[in-house]
């Protein structure tokens, strides 16, 4: 009996099938860790949505964005959708993601404010940080600066600042919402000057640095991204930043605790979390991949560019660390005795 096929043509066919299999492997460039669901599906393979419980253009947003953006290009321009369900301080949106199926197909950009602060600040939430997510990796870290109106306050650091303040009727300053990292920092920053702020709390960040221009309040803690551009047109002076280390997107900005006030330092932190059921094997993919993601070349340098510091870590690592946060910012939400509701 004849072969079916010659020796030639067999060799290559075989070639042919191989080259196949590269061009697919390479059409998709994260293909070949793939997690599989349950039913034998491959994940992810429909867009992913990112729920951000802040307003476009502000610092989750943005790193939500920059993550989305290539976290779609390495799933093969499948698409990653950044869903803004801005409100309370981000507890409509994480409201939201914990009852979101647990397919790995709805997670959340949360931030320190929504899962290790909120649980000391409200009696009642309408999620469990502990319980009702899946930590997947931290994505980045944030410093704060003290922002002041250069034609409202004439204090161009922060000793001038608090001799400044000391003259007026009350150290005013804004925040982007009760129970937020600005929030408790404004107290943290009172205890290390001797002076007690007035928190002034702001629906969102336009309206906030609307009141510092105005005058109607005297500085804010913002995020080193969100004040960058302001610092650098002139429009606003950056007093002093709170990390252990200066920040490179604002290099001549001295720390709070290089001008003399050593206890003060603290940031905040934004990282990826999935519904609390979600597979294990999906949680473990997210996590590969979102660290591919932000270590690339080019995901790191935009990310460093938009005034963060490139974090990411394993599932346990930011489980870690968002338990270890809850004992910190509860000591220092006891301390202003807090409550929000």
């Amino acid at each position: 009996m004849k072969p079916l096929f010659n020796a030639p043509f067999a060799s290559h066919g075989r070639r042919a099938l191989l080259a196949a299999a590269v061009a697919a492997t390479l059409a998709t460039p994260w293909a070949a860790a793939q997690a599989q669901t349950a039913g034998g599906a491959a994940y992810p393979n429909k867009p992913v949505r990112i729920i951000v419980g802040f307003p476009a253009g502000t610092g989750p947003d943005i790193v939500a964005r920059l993550l989305a953006q290539k976290l779609s290009e390495g799933w093969g321009n499948l698409g990653v959708i950044v869903d803004n369900k801005p409100g309370a301080g981000g507890l409509i949106a994480a409201g939201e993601a914990a009852r979101a199926v647990p397919d790995g197909y709805t997670i959340m950009l949360g931030e320190t404010g929504q899962l290790s602060i909120a649980p000391s600040s409200y009696n009642k939430l309408p999620y469990d940080p502990a319980k009702d997510f899946a930590a997947v990796s931290q994505v980045v870290t944030s410093d704060f600066v003290l922002l002041v109106n250069p034609q409202k306050v004439p204090a161009r650091n922060v000793k001038e600042f608090v001799e400044w303040t000391q003259q007026q009727k009350g150290l005013f300053l804004a925040t982007f919402g009760a129970g937020t990292p600005g929030h408790f920092g404004a107290f943290m920053f009172g205890d290390a000057v001797k002076l007690k702020p007035e928190p002034v709390h702001y629906k969102n960040t336009a309206d906030a640095l609307g009141g510092l221009f105005s005058g109607d309040v005297h500085g804010v803690f913002a995020s080193v991204g969100l004040a960058a551009p302001q610092v650098k047109t002139g429009k606003l002076v950056a007093l002093g930043a709170t990390g252990a280390t200066r920040t490179p997107t604002l290099p001549d900005v001295p720390t709070i605790k290089e001008q003399g006030y050593a206890n003060l330092e603290f940031s905040s932190w934004f990282g990826i979390v999935a519904p609390a059921k979600t597979p294990p094997e999906i949680i473990a993919r997210l996590n590969a991949d979102i660290l591919k993601a932000v270590q690339s070349p080019e995901g790191k340098a935009k990310m460093e560019e938009a005034g963060f510091r490139v974090t990411g870590t394993s599932q346990q690592e930011f489980s870690r660390i968002i338990a270890a946060d809850t004992v910190t910012w509860g000591k220092a939400v006891a301390a202003t005795g807090f409550k929000a509701d």
